[in-house]
């Protein structure tokens, strides 16, 4: 079962994220709960592989944004990183950053 203090433990900044949930730890959770039904970057893995740099960064940029405003700290990390680095229509090899994003979306998911 999803907690505050294991979503502490996993590094997400849970008061920045309950703030934004007018402090209900309930709406705060579901919101944490349907992040982890997102297949959203199977769908960013997918568009890399076939270098559409621009709909992948429309992909990782609504990942940043759900993620930054969860303040799901350790998923934010790479998947920024890529956004910023597709919004310039970097053509780069993006494994490491993909292959972060999916650990630390494996641990927020094993929870």
């Amino acid at each position: 079962m999803l907690t505050v203090d294991k979503l502490k433990d996993f590094g997400a900044n849970v008061d920045e994220g309950l703030t934004r949930c007018m402090g209900r730890e309930d709406f705060y959770l579901m919101l944490v709960g349907k992040a982890l039904s997102d297949k959203r970057l199977d769908t960013l893995n997918e568009q890399l592989k076939e270098k559409d740099l621009d709909a992948a960064f429309e992909t990782a940029h609504a990942l940043k944004g759900m993620y930054s405003n969860l303040s799901l700290d350790p998923l934010t990390k790479p998947v920024s990183e890529m956004t910023e680095l597709l919004r310039s229509r970097t053509d780069t090899d993006y494994t490491a950053l993909l292959q972060e994003a999916r650990a630390q979306f494996e641990k927020l998911c094993c929870l």
